[in-house]
């Protein structure tokens, strides 16, 4: 019997994780009752009730497991842990708050059987704020057009992902991953399917325009160099404007024109100018150094605190 693994990563869900997991379980009973599952929840270092609720769940199902972290490392690391602790045949990972409907869960095995290794929902449409699809899709646009890597708009990360391409992620050794690069970069077999995003059932998203940047940026920095390429560009330019234009200045100084000093305001405004673009390449410089100084610290995607119900796998093998 084929087993699928769904992951949940969790931050306060306490109104969330309950009937999610009896939503899920409903849809294995109703429509994939010839497959073996687990859910496995991995909280994010919540600060609500979320992880006595995860525990009062994997005392009542030992097919429900989770693992909570020793503290907050971030909406990337954690759900790529997740997806790595899992042992299915496959994986399919899911957000906590109802915003990807657990109807998806049938149609994404129906593409599995037809033997694609990765399955990814778009967002045809979405129930969230229009300013923020809308800034959205331009980032997709964007991002599409100056990465190296083909990119998928509108996948959040959600999806189905085979054994095989998750004994790739285990493989890769990547301290700062971002999965949904990951999924367009490695180019196993894929099926993309359409979906409406759901309003949050309950709770407060943790998103916020900072963590959005953030997200922003590591794309960024992991698959386009657009961005070194436009800083050593126009400084050049802009080197040799100023070199063209403090040549000019001289050479109509030492004609004695007159009527050519302007006093101090040409100055003042090409230093401001030239001082403003400096500190935006300067920036952007360091999005790049950060990332790469993320990636050579090597550290761990994860500390552990508990995990629950992974030793019932072990016994079951030794029964066996």
């Amino acid at each position: 019997m084929k087993k699928i693994s769904v992951l949940i990563p969790c931050y306060n869900e306490e109104e969330n994780v309950v009937p999610l997991s009896e939503a899920i379980i409903g849809q294995f009973n109703e429509f994939l009752s010839g497959y073996d599952y687990e859910i496995v929840f991995i909280d994010n270092n919540s600060t609500d009730s979320t992880r006595q609720k995860l525990i009062g769940l994997c005392e009542k199902n030992k097919r429900i497991k989770a693992i909570f972290n020793a503290r907050n490392f971030g909406q990337f690391n954690s759900p790529y842990y997740g997806i790595l602790q899992t042992t299915g045949d496959c994986t399919i990972s899911m957000c906590a708050d109802f915003q990807d409907p657990v109807e998806l869960i049938p149609r994404l095995v129906h593409e599995w059987e037809q033997g694609y290794k990765i399955v990814c929902p778009i967002k045809a449409q979405s129930r969230e704020n229009p300013v923020m699809r809308f800034c959205r899709t331009c980032y997709y646009k964007v991002i599409k057009k100056i990465s190296d890597v083909e990119q998928i708009e509108h996948f959040t990360g959600t999806g189905l992902y085979d054994k095989d391409f998750v004994d790739v992620l285990r493989r890769l050794n990547d301290p700062t991953p971002f999965l949904r690069g990951i999924v367009a970069e490695l180019g196993f077999k894929r099926k993309e399917i359409t979906y409406e995003q759901q309003k949050r059932r309950a709770g407060k998203t943790s998103n916020n325009w900072y963590t959005l940047y953030d997200a922003a940026m590591l794309s960024f920095t992991a698959y386009t160099k657009v961005g070194m390429r436009v800083c050593t560009i126009a400084g050049f330019i802009i080197s040799i404007i100023s070199m063209v234009i403090a040549f000019a200045y001289l050479i109509l100084k030492l004609i004695n024109w007159d009527s050519f000093a302007l006093g101090n305001a040409p100055t003042l405004i090409g230093v401001f100018v030239l001082g403003g673009i400096q500190l935006i390449f300067i920036g952007l410089l360091g999005e790049y150094i950060m990332s790469i100084n993320q990636r050579i610290m090597n550290r761990p995607l994860v500390i552990e605190e508990k995990r629950i119900n992974f030793d019932c796998d072990e016994s079951d093998e030794s029964k066996e």
